[in-house]
């Protein structure tokens, strides 16, 4: 299993918590394809989303990759990506760094990919 986590200070973390779940939710109803997202390879396996969330705490699950877990509070909202491969960890890591670009564009939002100890070795795919 591969992890990577990424912390974003902001002051409206349940607000973008719920939000990108509740994208995710949007994507249950139906095949959701990395190309959906502006600035995706038109390649690669299709993808399925499934979200479950409260105001503090949400799970992503992205059928066949990986999930990606969410957490907020007062402080910031904090995402922590498992992924089966390099690939679904890539993939999953990409569609939540252009979702939250977009979502919070205004707010200019700093997203920073952090391996997990362990996770992979010193070469890993951070960003």
């Amino acid at each position: 299993m591969l992890s990577t986590e990424a912390r974003i200070d902001t002051a409206r973390a349940s607000r973008y918590l719920v939000q990108l779940c509740k994208h995710a939710a949007a994507m249950a109803g139906g095949w959701h394809r990395a190309r959906m997202h502006p600035g995706a390879l038109p390649t690669g396996p299709e993808v399925q989303a499934q979200a479950e969330w409260t105001d503090s705490a949400g799970r992503i699950i992205f059928t066949p990759w990986g999930e990606c877990t969410l957490t907020a509070n007062a402080d910031g909202l904090r995402l922590r990506i498992d992924a089966r491969d390099e690939t679904g960890l890539r993939n999953i890591r990409d569609v939540l760094t252009r979702d939250i670009q977009r979502i919070g564009r205004r707010d200019k939002l700093i997203l920073t990919w952090l391996p997990v100890a362990g996770s992979w070795s010193a070469g890993g795919i951070g960003r």
